[in-house]
């Protein structure tokens, strides 16, 4: 497997894996790959996040995008293609970022939302533990008389 950092222009590629990612893990985002992959390029080209792509034989396998913050980096996206799962796609690019990427840093956080089952069952099996649950609840609704 192959390991790179993207640029902007890569964005069309992740954007696709963007919109996976958003139906596989049940989140409420309504974007359209276009418009993801608008926001994908966006951040790349501010060095607002950074990505790191995976590869092999010449197929995208997936991407991490994350960014670094004082004490720690924020994992935003992580996704691996649906036909590369259960392989060890996950596991191998987590050890590379480590290697990598997060060399100088001691702690890693993600958010997993609470009906991802997978994903949180895959980020327990790599070491993560729970440290918060943020809750929200929607605007009450009017009662009509």
């Amino acid at each position: 497997m192959n390991f790179r950092f993207a640029v902007a222009q890569d964005a069309h590629h992740l954007a696709p894996l963007n919109a996976q990612l958003i139906r596989d893990e049940g989140h409420r985002n309504s974007m359209t790959v276009e418009q993801l992959e608008q926001r994908m390029a966006s951040w790349l080209a501010r060095a607002e996040y950074q990505a790191v792509i995976f590869e092999q034989a010449g197929a995208t396998t997936g991407y991490a995008l994350f960014r670094r913050n004082d004490d720690h980096v924020y994992l935003r996206q992580f996704v691996v293609a649906s036909d590369f799962r259960r392989r060890g796609v996950g596991r191998s690019a987590l050890n590379w970022l480590w290697a990598n990427a997060w060399t100088d840093v001691d702690r890693l956080r993600i958010d997993v939302l609470v009906g991802n089952r997978e994903g949180q069952a895959f980020w327990q099996s790599v070491g993560f533990q729970p440290y918060c649950l943020t809750m929200e609840m929607g605007a009450p609704q009017a009662e009509q008389s």
